[in-house]
């Protein structure tokens, strides 16, 4: 527990620029580079109306964004989309470390299992719900400045320790743990995982939805780089059709793949489609996952990226509504393909060079610059 302490200490300290004056608010890690809107690639071409309406739908949250509240509220009062966009935001390009503006976007789906609610020699792979002993540590009230960071880990004793890895978890196949139901394939139970929602077709038709529920506080490990490091797969030809081919290629070396990502998902039902993590139901080419440290939650992100298949541009408006384990950086986004085959298909090769542009409302543009005249934003 101390060493974790110690590890995210070191992290926040060496994510923050030297000259940013910290003013007891959340500071986006990103350098931005400010833009107008002529400057985007497809603003004038994209539908707005649309963007409009999935933005005041991701505005309807219990606890929305405290930086984009105003705005949301004020979304309401517009007939014209356009002007809405223009009048009320500032377009902010993210860049890397290095001022290079291009990232990597990858893609997401909601995927369809079958599944049973009764534990049979086909359906024998339980989806869990979240633990009664898994303990979430809060460190905001001893640490303020790590009120972003959340321990998980249970009880040894008078010890909190770490959450068993995955490993041990599957491999226990606890009774204790509650089932919502068991599926036939452990490959799809952890690319559903990955994705973080779903939907189960039980036996007699029925369609189940869960969601993300909890995860056990193990760092995510991405099982493809050990398959292009051990030669099984060419990068180039990385996807996530080409793992799941790998695995029923070698059933004997599945576990031992899987398992080297620690990291385990529970899940609940929902009554909704797939929810992210804003608490809305998600929007098939309009919502993104995003790594909170440097695009909120909530905000528009204006997109510029390719189409997997057709190589076709993709330039409009997502709204930030979720999160990922693998979605980790500066430039970086999970680009929401909806629910389907289809979806699945373009999700799983989805591996394209990206422009993000974030849109901050204008009346949060307080302004920290560095030598370089890039700007860092209070958001």
């Amino acid at each position: 527990m101390y060493y974790s302490v110690l590890v995210f200490f070191v992290l926040f300290f060496l994510g923050c620029e030297k000259k940013v004056v910290v003013k007891n608010e959340d500071i986006s890690k990103a350098f931005l580079q400010k833009q107008s809107f002529e400057d985007i690639a497809g603003f004038e071409d994209d539908n707005l109306e649309l963007a409009l309406k999935v933005f005041q739908k991701d505005c309807n949250v219990s606890n929305p964004n405290k930086h984009i509240k105003k705005v949301c509220k004020k979304s309401f009062e517009y007939g014209d989309a356009k002007s809405f966009f223009i009048n009320e935001f500032t377009p902010y390009k993210l860049l890397n470390k290095n001022k290079n503006d291009s990232g990597l976007i990858t893609g997401y789906y909601e995927p369809l299992l079958y599944g049973s609610i009764e534990k049979t020699d086909k359906y024998k792979y339980p989806i869990y719900k979240r633990p009664d002993d898994l303990i979430i540590v809060k460190l905001a009230s001893l640490y303020p400045e790590l009120k972003k960071y959340r321990l998980r880990g249970k009880l040894d004793g008078k010890y909190l320790v770490p959450y068993d890895p995955r490993s041990k978890i599957d491999g226990k196949e606890k009774e204790d743990y509650e089932v919502i139901c068991y599926v036939d394939s452990k490959i799809d139970r952890f690319f559903l995982e990955i994705q973080g929602s779903g939907k189960i077709q039980l036996q007699d038709g029925t369609l189940i939805n869960i969601g993300y529920a909890d995860q056990n506080g193990r760092k995510y490990y991405p099982i493809g780089r050990k398959l292009i490091q051990d030669g099984h797969i060419k990068p180039e030809d990385m996807s996530l059709q080409a793992i799941q081919n790998w695995c029923e290629a070698n059933p004997k070396k599945v576990d031992t793949l899987l398992n080297l990502n620690p990291s385990k998902v529970f899940f609940q039902k929902n009554i909704k489609s797939a929810t992210g993590s804003l608490g809305t139901q998600l929007v098939a080419k309009r919502n993104i996952a995003v790594d909170r440290n440097y695009i909120p939650l909530g905000f528009p992100v204006f997109i510029n990226t390719t189409d997997p298949i057709t190589n076709e541009k993709i330039d409009k408006i997502v709204i930030a509504a979720d999160t990922g384990g693998a979605i980790k950086g500066d430039i970086r986004a999970d680009y929401f393909w909806g629910y389907g085959e289809e979806a699945k298909h373009k999700a799983g090769k989805m591996a394209s060079k990206g422009i993000l542009t974030i849109l901050i409302p204008k009346y949060k543009e307080k302004l920290y610059f560095d030598d370089n005249k890039f700007l860092k934003v209070n958001l």
